[in-house]
């Protein structure tokens, strides 16, 4: 055989070869090398379980504890700092709770008012909290129309600003704003003007009847709509303009109702107790959702987590309306 004859075959050989390499072989040696799938990120939430000890702790984790003047409430009412308290939960050992204490003696001058705000990151998601709402002081005369409340706010730019947001639960257990006797209120707002040139944008449903006791409240805002939910109940659904659109803090105040109060000169307090709060960003959670969320961080032991990111550049956060 020549020379030309064994290169000629050699050729031959190395072509058929070449050829009869598999589709497969050919297409995954050209496809990105494969990578592990990306983990779920964690879900952006807040929560507190308020198992504190004292005010200072709360301070760290971004509450603000309102002692600035002003609305809501009595005019030239005090709001005190030491209406806030840490107590230890009666009904369920080794937890702990906040407490609001609001007193008066039916004056503006020895009338005390407590708020408590989260830092402003919030719109869309899930917001819930378990509240104990009361129906009567813990000392002293009854009857004043006082307002115990969870709720997120905006601040207002000026009066009827369009952009103006809040979501609110408000519970008037001697009645008050033209309804008499224990009301329940879950109200949206699209906006408002101060007084003296009172005037509101908003809409509301109520539920008449005693709410003493402990309720957990959660607000869905998502898709357009916000769902209010009474103990995994629909309270009430909203949307259109009165869907929230600016960027909100969580709060939560107990004060009294201008000229709502009963003529009798003894001090009283009233008290609102909080036993946790909760959000998660962008998601609708159902109440019973919320309600599993919070239990599997409690038996993890894991009494406050924040991991909302704040808005760029960082809001001031304001705690005096």
């Amino acid at each position: 055989m020549t020379n030309y004859s064994i290169a000629l075959i050699a050729t031959m050989l190395f072509l058929f070869a070449s050829s009869s390499q598999s589709p497969t072989s050919y297409s995954t040696s050209r496809q990105t090398p494969n990578t592990a799938p990306s983990k779920t990120s964690r879900p952006s939430i807040l929560f507190d379980d308020f198992s504190y000890t004292n005010r200072n702790q709360l301070k760290k984790h971004g509450w603000i504890l309102r002692n600035a003047p002003g609305w809501p409430g009595v005019p030239g009412a005090t709001w005190s700092q030491d209406g806030i308290s840490i107590v230890l939960d009666p009904d369920r050992p080794g937890n702990r709770i906040l407490r609001m204490t609001s007193s008066t003696d039916g004056t503006s001058a020895k009338t005390k008012q407590t708020q408590i705000c989260h830092q402003r990151k919030y719109l869309e998601g899930t917001y819930a909290a378990r509240v104990r709402f009361t129906d009567t002081p813990v000392s002293g005369p009854g009857g004043d129309q006082i307002v115990e409340s969870f709720y997120t706010i905006a601040p207002l730019k000026a009066p009827m600003d369009p952009d103006y947001s809040e979501l609110d639960y408000e519970y008037l257990p001697n009645g008050g704003w033209g309804i008499a006797g224990p009301t329940l209120y879950a109200t949206t707002w699209e906006t408002f003007s101060p007084e003296p040139n009172w005037k509101k944008d908003n809409v509301f449903q109520t539920s008449n009847g005693s709410q003493a006791g402990w309720h957990t409240l959660v607000v869905q805002v998502s898709d357009q709509k916000v769902r209010y939910f009474v103990d995994s109940k629909l309270f009430v659904e909203h949307g259109g303009n009165y869907y929230p659109e600016d960027t909100m803090s969580i709060n939560f105040n107990l004060w009294f109702i201008r000229d709502g109060m009963v003529s009798a000169k003894e001090p009283r307090e009233y008290q609102e107790d909080i036993d946790w709060v909760f959000h998660q960003v962008g998601v609708a959670l159902t109440p019973e959702e919320v309600e599993n969320a919070v239990a599997r961080m409690r038996r993890a032991s894991v009494r406050f987590r924040d991991t909302v990111p704040p808005k760029a550049p960082t809001l001031i956060s304001p705690c005096d309306f």
